[in-house]
């Protein structure tokens, strides 16, 4: 499977009965995106990432067009996605655009950075650490010469404990804490 896959192409990877995996966003999924993101009632969304600039407001294929690669974890039962991470290639550091207010370069590297998203009613579940996973490995399958890093806003406990629980380490050096911008790297 050559990725990322063509926007909008979605394909189930894994299935437990409860919860299924997608590698990539059909439009039914990018519109429960757009529509998570947008949610002001999620102050926890709103206050640790820029996802209601980069997808409530933005264009999904703007983004997409970055090399991202999407996968959602969806509750069977109802068709919600409980939960998203992505990936994509990406300077070691680079903010968000929350965060700075720009659009992010685009450069080839073997940096990439993920980034994770839990969804109410979801969150606080205990779900993310085994899609973590699962996503990861399934990533690192595909591009094995690539270095996984994270960026977020250091007073997000619950991110930092998910990431160290993966086996991220904190980046001193492309950190910048005045702002509160921590950047981890899978060791």
């Amino acid at each position: 499977m050559k990725l990322p896959l063509p926007i909008y192409e979605s394909v189930k990877i894994k299935d437990d009965g409860e919860f299924s995996i997608f590698i990539g966003l059909d439009k039914k999924l990018v519109e429960q995106l757009k529509k998570y993101s947008a949610d002001e009632s999620d102050t926890e969304l709103q206050k640790n990432t820029g996802d209601r600039k980069r997808f409530g407001e933005g264009a999904y294929e703007d983004w997409y067009a970055k090399d991202r690669t999407p996968f959602a974890l969806i509750h069977n039962p109802t068709g919600s996605m409980a939960g998203l991470a992505w990936f994509g290639p990406k300077p070691l550091g680079k903010k968000s655009m929350k965060f700075e207010g720009t659009e992010e370069i685009r450069i080839e590297s073997n940096w990439h950075a993920i980034a994770f998203r839990s969804y109410a009613p979801f969150r606080g579940r205990g779900l993310m650490k085994n899609f973590a996973k699962f996503v990861i490995n399934f990533y690192l399958k595909e591009f094995p010469n690539v270095i996984l890093w994270a960026g977020l806003n250091d007073k997000n406990t619950a991110v930092f404990k998910l990431n160290t629980e993966l086996g991220f380490i904190v980046d001193r050096d492309s950190s910048d804490l005045s702002s509160n911008w921590l950047v981890m790297v899978k060791k």
